[in-house]
């Protein structure tokens, strides 16, 4: 077997900072509890900040210091989100919990990934990828690997390196534990006191003494995770599942006044949902936005306690840049009701889909994408009723064979008739223009030839006879007439076959060819 540990050590501040308004930058950042510095950043521990100190002497230490409470909730939602990212190449995934005490929580997630080897190019490949997976998440990550759970964790605590340390075997894992401080187990950590004034301050300083003594005095905690980290005991582990719907909430540590900080908070949320989405294997197809207003700021009592805002995608996509772009012009459009203090971002509609497309030249199918990405662009700018497509009726008559339809992002459009983006390709030669006038321009003849612009029309090819339109009392009997202008342009013309009316004589423009 071969464990990969992903430990995160700023893990508390970077779920706090999540929260920030996007400042240039590090700010120092501290977080409390019982008014106590749990955790700070570099920034403010240059300034003197350290963990164990009040919350008067930060302050007098660093006036300019922002503070931020500690939530477990929150650490618990951004872990999460880690193990969702790791589910993408492995199905056996679970959380390792570190802390004092009481105060357990998991920082850290593990990986057994010897079955995904192959399939992804060896370890340093799948390790690489796992970064890249990572990176949207935005947390500071240290890799180890070795042979049992329980042992890579410790590893990963050992090394502030990224890189971390690896341990091919459990002769090699025995040898690098053996450096390892006793404070990094877990028991240790609670008993690191008594230890280090008994002079036991690495795990092999612990191997060497007697284990009853060591039991009687600390417990057999201390014993049992040493034994798990070396492979000599089971270490049984729950694996992490998925939800079948994606739910995550942010609460702002600043009131959200424009749609831009809105965006800021929700990119985190984004970055979560992808990380969801590619461990179901699965794209979004729609996804909505709850934005949490505070009330002493509404308006009135009409203004609604939340704000909801539905983005439906016309192609699903599990890209986080192309979910955020929809979402910046959805929100670009959007007047917030009142201010925001806490964001929900939903997901329940998914699509199952086969691996993308790698080959080396682009596909019909690429260039749907394309097309269909414009399409969602130009919905979330100018709203969706605003974008429409032609759509084909069953009638000879030109001005009455195409109709104007409002493509939704469902893929659906407003007569229950499903849109083709890309145009049919057919073996014919194109007969008629796609570009029609809204009402046929009369032309005058000489000769009996038309003119256009003064100039006569020379008849390439016709006559396409029509005659439609006895049904609904709007009767055309008409001969069609490819003709060639002056300067060589294609226009479509037709007269009438009989003179119905005194309008109806003549030659007339009916559409012209691109």
């Amino acid at each position: 077997m071969l464990w990969i540990a992903l430990h995160l050590p700023l893990l508390s501040l970077e779920s706090f900072a999540a929260t920030l308004p996007a400042k240039r930058g590090e700010p120092p950042i501290a977080l409390m509890d019982a008014l106590r510095i749990v955790s700070a950043n570099a920034a403010a521990q240059a300034l003197g900040v350290k963990p164990g100190l009040k919350r008067a002497t930060a302050l007098a230490l660093a006036p300019q210091l922002m503070l931020g409470q500690a939530d477990a909730a929150r650490d618990a939602q951004a872990i999460t989100s880690v193990a969702h990212a790791a589910l993408a190449f492995t199905p056996s995934v679970t959380l390792e919990p570190w802390g004092d005490g009481a105060t357990l929580a998991p920082h850290s997630v593990l990986l057994e990934v010897q079955a995904s080897l192959r399939y992804f190019g060896g370890r340093a490949r799948l390790l690489q990828r796992l970064r890249a997976a990572l990176a949207p998440l935005g947390h500071r990550v240290i890799c180890a690997s070795a042979p049992t759970a329980q042992g890579a964790a410790v590893l990963a605590r050992m090394d502030d390196a990224p890189e971390g340390l690896h341990a091919p075997d459990q002769r090699s894992l025995a040898g690098l534990l053996q450096a390892a401080p006793v404070w990094l187990l877990g028991a240790g950590r609670a008993h690191w006191d008594a230890l280090q004034g008994m002079g036991l301050r690495s795990c092999a300083d612990l191997r060497r003494l007697p284990r009853s003594g060591i039991a009687r005095r600390f417990g057999e905690a201390l014993l049992d995770e040493l034994d798990r980290a070396l492979g000599e005991r089971p270490d049984p582990r729950s694996w992490v599942t998925l939800p079948a719907a994606f739910g995550s909430r942010l609460e702002l540590f600043a009131r959200a006044d424009t749609t831009e900080q809105v965006l800021h908070g929700a990119s985190v949320l984004l970055a979560r949902l992808v990380a969801w989405a590619s461990a179901r294997q699965a794209q979004v197809r729609r996804f909505s936005l709850l934005m949490q207003h505070e009330a002493r700021h509404r308006h009135d009592a009409t203004t609604p306690p939340d704000s909801r805002l539905e983005i439906a995608l016309a192609e699903p996509s599990c890209d986080a840049a192309h979910l955020q772009l929809l979402l910046r012009e959805r929100l670009a459009r959007l007047q917030l009701a009142a201010p925001t203090l806490e964001l929900q971002l939903q997901c329940s509609d998914i699509v199952h889909r086969a691996a993308p497309n790698s080959e080396l030249f682009s596909t019909p199918q690429s260039e749907r994408e394309g097309l269909t990405r414009l399409i969602e662009r130009l919905q979330a700018r100018l709203g969706g009723e605003q974008v429409q497509r032609l759509s084909r009726v069953e009638d000879h008559r030109p001005e009455r064979g195409s109709v104007l339809q409002t493509v939704q992002a469902s893929g659906e459009s407003t007569r229950g008739l499903k849109p083709t983006l890309q145009p049919t390709l057919q073996s014919s030669p194109l007969r008629r223009p796609v570009w029609l006038l809204r009402e046929p321009q009369p032309l005058p003849e000489r000769r009996f030839r038309p003119l256009l612009d003064g100039r006569p029309l020379q008849l390439l090819c016709g006559p396409e006879r029509i005659e439609a339109g006895w049904w609904d009392a709007a009767l055309a009997e008409r001969d069609y007439f490819i003709a060639q202008d002056g300067d060589g342009a294609l226009v479509w013309i037709y007269r009438a076959r009989l003179p119905l009316s005194a309008s109806a004589q003549g030659w007339f423009l009916q559409g012209r060819f691109g």
